[in-house]
């Protein structure tokens, strides 16, 4: 099967609707087309006979009126389903707000102060990365603290892309952390923990890619079971929140970090007033 995703964007909502749908099916034989930035009636025309040449369906976000029609048109044509996949989000978004949407192209990606602030925080995240810079942990948002290989940085990254500063650290059982980890005010420290066999698993993976013997201390069962049993110690004497990892991805990791830093500042919020009073 042949799936085509045109937008007149960068394309990544369209990406990751595609994805969601897709993973609820058993190992489809899909290939995918990307067909970003179609804003004109010259770039559709362009890629109309790769549809043809590779009938399927066809997914879209096209917010000109004019050029999501000549899409539909040349679809009808060539008998290509064509399925605009935010229509029923929008219009009942419009139903709700009583407002009609601007229909511009790409205005979720537009430069204001959420973009900057985001990529602020992608700056501090890849500046605190295992580790370094922690004199200034206290402007982080998020903590990662967590045994070698237990997912830190690539977590760290996809939550800076979220807009959230993170710094992330290893723990080793003979190198303690410094005491500014301990004393942390502002940030959420979090605590990642994984299943020993899939960390020695991960771990004579990394040292394959390297070139390097696996015979270590670093994948030795013993040896990283009692890594694991350390941090989790630390994370409970310190009441901080531990995700297990194991069999999470990265973005469902995230997922959780996230609803932590967000149950704890809403638990900060001052409670509303009743608007009785106190005579």
């Amino acid at each position: 099967m042949h799936l085509h995703l045109v937008s007149d964007s960068t394309g990544e909502t369209l990406e990751m609707i595609a994805k969601a749908a897709l993973a609820q099916f058993d190992n489809p034989e899909v290939v995918r087309h990307f067909w970003p930035m179609v804003r004109s009636r010259q770039h559709l025309d362009r890629i109309v006979p790769a549809l043809a040449d590779s009938p399927g369906l066809v997914l879209f976000t096209l917010v000109n009126a004019e050029t999501r029609a000549r899409l539909e048109e040349h679809c009808r044509q060539i008998g290509l389903p064509a399925v605009p996949v935010l229509d029923s989000v929008t219009a009942a978004l419009e139903a709700q707000l009583g407002e009609e949407a601007h229909g511009k192209p790409g205005r979720q990606h537009l430069m204001d102060e959420a973009y900057f602030s985001r990529v602020d925080a992608i700056h501090y995240t890849i500046a605190h990365d295992d580790g370094i810079g922690w004199e200034d942990w206290e402007e982080a948002d998020i903590v990662l603290a967590g045994v070698s290989r237990s997912s830190k940085t690539p977590t760290s990254i996809y939550l800076a892309n979220r807009g959230y500063k993170v710094a992330n650290i290893p723990l080793v059982m003979e190198a303690p952390p410094p005491d500014v980890l301990f004393g942390l005010r502002k940030p959420l420290v979090v605590g990642l923990t994984t299943a020993p066999e899939r960390l020695v698993q991960v771990r004579r993976n990394r040292l394959l890619s390297l070139n390097e013997g696996t015979e270590t201390s670093y994948v030795d069962d013993e040896r990283v079971r009692e890594e694991v049993q350390f941090a989790r110690r630390m994370f409970a004497d310190n009441g901080w929140p531990v995700i297990d990892v194991t069999r999470r991805s990265i973005e469902e990791t995230a997922a959780a970090v996230i609803r932590f830093f967000q149950e704890r500042k809403d638990k900060a919020k001052p409670p509303e007033s009743s608007g009785t009073g106190a005579i």
